[in-house]
């Protein structure tokens, strides 16, 4: 048993041990009543413009120690019991290895609940290893040759390994414990357990998933880098085998979880019979600012404290049917080359853990739904090479990007002043008239959101700030079908899931969808001996 004392409130000059205290005295126990104590959540309040500190405390009960109510604490303290994800293979005999397409956030979570139940999955994987992958991002970046199988989007790790790290997400699922739980035991920093928006950061993310993956090997999975998948056969509709480079490989049970990306991989599907369901995605650009700025604009006075971390904003605005809103901010990050198919720009953003660069980046975009491309998922993944293209061709070539001030965007002059916001872009930057760059009616709608933003939060059209475009990959703009038991409704066999599949939005809730595929073919199957 443990409580949880939410709610106390605290100024900055506080720390772990006043909220301790206080936790103590509002539960009515002493310290000798408890076998530990320590921060559940830390969040800070600065709605009123003197920011504060939110504390929710754990509290573990001494053994043997008094047995007592708390209800009349409540809301404030609540008993709870730690969850424990525990499943029990099933009966049915699985002949072959499952396979398991994409070595992302769902696929190597689905991989590590496979082979910790002892069926030795077999794991595809298009792009190389983390330190190879790491290897190519950085000769893109110094010579602009791209590899397209090894490059921010592919690789070990999925496109997180290359970003913030972040874990936030507004999924409720219990397993969310369980994947904070595994990335701490894999060497993730302590404190993603109990900050509000926890993240990891890039640089210590690769750890982790190297780590990660070992795990899997280790118990009898197996790990085939450059190995993409090819195609899948089917006998009497169901699957049988996935293809690849090297050759079939017999397989009854497929976890397909190929990345937002893999848009040759939707191609393949479609022409074996799946029903690609075009599905909402956003497309826009990287908003940079000052790091200071941004902090001074929510922190007020307190901006700088060192009580208080690095500041980060979410907005939004609704304009009509549209939504336009910010997405995967990072502080103190940059942003990337974030391209895998030659002739084309996507932008991205990045940051290590300490985040601790001069700019902040955002993504700013809108809202694109299923109904603007008539349902058809192929013109929507039409309709970003297409964005992608013009980025390319407007940034010049070499992969260059195009870039705005925030107030010429607003002004529809096309003009572009460095001052003291240095673009992280890594190819380099070249001044467009962003706005030209997309359909009219989507850039009036960023026009009215980001004017929206300036009231919201002091200095976020300064004159200084940057965007650079286009940003188009926010998620996957394809959803496959699948049914109550996870199953294609298409292909029996086939499990998708995660962000590729359309099921999935950010580090987080793509692992967990990997866990459920991966549970629903752990409780039908057990392992051939």
């Amino acid at each position: 048993m443990m409580l949880l004392v939410r709610d106390i409130r605290l100024p900055l000059s506080a720390g772990e041990d006043e909220a301790v205290a206080r936790a103590l005295k509002i539960a009515g126990l002493r310290r000798a009543d408890v076998a530990g104590a320590g921060i559940a959540k830390l969040s800070v309040d600065a709605r009123r413009g003197k920011p504060s500190l939110v504390y929710t405390v754990a509290l573990t009960p001494a053994e043997g120690g008094a047995q007592r109510s708390f209800e009349h604490c409540a809301p404030c303290v609540s008993v709870v019991e730690p969850a424990v994800f525990c499943v029990q293979n099933g009966t049915r005999r699985l002949e072959h290895p499952p396979v398991v397409c994409g070595l992302g956030p769902a696929g190597l979570f689905a991989a590590l609940l496979l082979a910790r139940q002892g069926f030795g999955p077999i794991v595809l994987e298009r792009g190389p290893a983390v330190e190879q992958r790491a290897a190519a991002v950085e000769r893109f970046i110094k010579t602009g040759i791209l590899d397209e199988t090894a490059n921010i989007q592919f690789g070990e790790g999925g496109a997180g390994t290359f970003s913030d790290g972040k874990l936030t997400t507004r999924i409720h699922d219990p397993l969310c414990a369980f994947v904070t739980g595994t990335l701490l035991a894999h060497g993730a920093p302590p404190e993603i357990s109990f900050r509000q928006k926890p993240h990891i950061g890039t640089d210590v993310l690769r750890g982790v998933i190297v780590s990660l993956r070992r795990e899997i090997e280790s118990l009898g999975g197996q790990v085939r880098f450059c190995t993409p998948l090819t195609g899948l056969r089917l006998q009497g509709g169901r699957l049988c085998a996935v293809r690849t480079p090297a050759g079939e490989i017999p397989c009854e049970a497929l976890v397909l979880a190929p990345g937002h990306s893999a848009r040759d991989t939707f191609a393949m599907l479609d022409e074996t019979g799946f029903l690609l369901h075009a599905k909402p995605f956003s497309v826009g650009f990287r908003a940079e600012h000052l790091q200071s700025r941004i902090e001074e604009g929510l922190y007020h006075e307190a901006a700088g404290h060192p009580a208080l971390p690095r500041g980060e904003y979410q907005l939004s605005a609704h304009v009509g049917a549209r939504c336009v809103y910010t997405f995967c901010m990072c502080p103190g990050g940059s942003v990337a080359a974030a391209a895998s198919e030659a002739g084309r720009v996507v932008t991205n953003g990045m940051s290590f853990h300490a985040r601790d660069g001069k700019n902040a980046n955002a993504a700013v975009v809108v809202s694109v739904s299923e109904a603007d491309f008539g349902g058809d998922a192929r013109k929507a993944i039409a309709f970003q090479r297409t964005l992608e293209q013009r980025a390319f061709a407007a940034g010049g070539g070499g992969y260059a990007a195009p870039a705005e001030n925030i107030a010429s965007f607003l002004a529809g002059a096309g003009m572009l002043r460095v001052t003291s916001v240095q673009p992280t872009y890594p190819r380099g930057i070249s001044a467009c008239s962003l706005g030209t760059l997309l359909p009219e009616e989507l850039s009036e709608s960023l026009r009215a959101g980001l004017s929206v933003f300036a009231r919201r939060l002091p200095g976020y059209t300064a004159p200084e700030a940057v965007l650079t475009g286009l940003e188009t990959r926010t998620s996957s703009p394809v959803r496959l079908a699948r049914g109550g038991d996870g199953q294609s409704t298409e292909v029996p066999g086939v499990w998708p899931c995660g962000e590729g599949a359309g099921y999935a939005g950010g580090i987080m809730s793509a692992a967990v969808d990997g866990l459920r595929a991966a549970e629903h073919i752990v409780r039908m199957y057990c392992p051939a001996e």
